[in-house]
């Protein structure tokens, strides 16, 4: 009797995925817990192990398909013999040599059509590139199959018209969003709908971080083992900014509004399926140090696709930095139900006036979008400048000031 693969619990408040990619084909031979098949859901990639060592029997839910908890996705013939497996090894040989015959039939036509076109005269390849026609389709009628301007006119049905241009429509391809991808969107476009964002914006003189993180960058990874990024600053000075204006991590329910007297920062990291926002639990709590281990952990966990459902959930707040991709200035949208995320942006050499003097200085541009419905203008601005005081001056973190 056949095992069934079925799909497993998702998590809290997942009760479907769909199928991303079958890792293995059906007669492929798979061991115990060897993963066999993809399943993407709202917010992180599953990988389905094999529950016996055999041979893929069947695939009951193909790629692209949406199932839920529990259902059946393919089977394992656990008692498949080794001779099927040869059978199945064998036909896989013939079908590559069917293959690559194929292969070297088109590289004989390839080739074919490469002779042709050498020996075409100006006036016929001036047709062809107007028209656009495949050499493929036309039969030749001089020497040796050679085509003639009258084989492409004959073809045509008239005399091409001098001076005219074609407008030619490229190749297009139409593939599925992935479900990652797709609940982005709707996550997206929900934030815009629902709520009232407005944003604000301020530049900060990064030069007192950029001189700390110069003097101590050595001593500090010696000591922790781990770079002094600037993403920990970042993160501090939000906390503290919002502990001061607590709106800013608060969200709406219903017609009430939801303080949180906790502090989870999630930070965007930018995967090759689309934006996800690890979340950092209890930043408040967390040192410089653990900061920064911390986001290396779950920046590396996001491009692997190896993130838990948990390590996404109970964000309060939201930073992204799209500085790393070079942008000067932009306007996030908010992580629902948040109702405030932090946009920071690319470090550049500014010419900025200090105490009646033009100096050179390392400007940055911050953005904060924010839910005008729970937070008014002035506590948007207010929660922004304090981030710039506490990041153009850091030893106020240490001074409670």
């Amino acid at each position: 009797m056949a095992d069934k693969i079925t799909v497993p619990t998702l998590g809290e408040s997942l009760t479907e995925a769909t199928v991303a990619k079958w890792l293995k084909k059906v007669g492929d031979s798979v061991q115990e817990d060897e993963e066999i098949v993809s399943l993407e859901t709202d917010k992180v990639s599953i990988d389905v192990t094999a529950p016996k060592s055999g041979i893929l029997s069947e695939i009951v839910a193909k790629d692209g398909a949406t199932v839920e908890v529990g259902a059946h996705l393919g089977s394992i013939d656990a008692s498949a013999s080794p001779a099927k497996k040869k059978e199945v090894q064998q036909d896989k040989q013939e079908t590559t040599v069917v293959e690559i015959k194929k292969e070297e039939n088109i590289l004989e036509k390839k080739i074919d059509n490469q002779n042709k076109k050498k020996e075409l005269s100006p006036s016929v390849k001036r047709i062809i590139n107007e028209k656009n026609i495949n050499i493929e389709s036309v039969d030749g009628t001089g020497k040796d199959g050679r085509i003639l301007k009258g084989d492409l006119i004959g073809l045509m049905g008239f005399s091409p018209a001098p001076n005219t241009k074609k407008i030619e429509i490229g190749e297009e391809e139409r593939v599925k969003m992935t479900r990652l991808r797709s609940t982005i969107a709707k996550r997206l476009k929900e934030a815009q709908n629902n709520a009232a964002i407005l944003t604000t914006f301020n530049e900060i003189d990064m030069s007192m971080i950029i001189q700390i993180r110069k003097d101590n960058k050595d001593e500090f990874e010696k000591r922790y083992g781990t770079k002094l990024g600037f993403m920990s600053f970042f993160v501090k000075a939000c906390v503290n900014a919002l502990q001061t204006y607590p709106s800013v991590n608060a969200e709406v329910q219903g017609e009430e509004i939801v303080y949180k007297n906790y502090y989870n920062i999630g930070v965007a990291v930018g995967t090759e399926k689309g934006l996800v926002v690890p979340v950092l639990g209890n930043a408040d709590e967390l040192s410089f140090a653990e900061i920064e281990k911390e986001i290396i952990t779950l920046g590396t966990k996001a491009k692997n696709n190896q993130l838990s459902i948990e390590e996404l959930q109970g964000g309060t707040f939201t930073i992204t930095n799209g500085g790393i991709y070079g942008s000067m200035l932009s306007t996030p949208i908010i992580n629902p139900p948040q109702s405030g995320v932090l946009g920071m942006h690319n470090i550049v050499q500014r010419a900025v006036v200090i105490n009646g003097k033009i100096e050179i200085r390392p400007i940055m541009y911050l953005a904060l979008s924010y839910d005008h419905r729970i937070i008014d203008g002035k506590e948007a601005v207010s929660f922004l400048v304090r981030v710039k005081e506490i990041l153009e001056d850091p030893r106020r973190l240490f001074l409670n000031l």
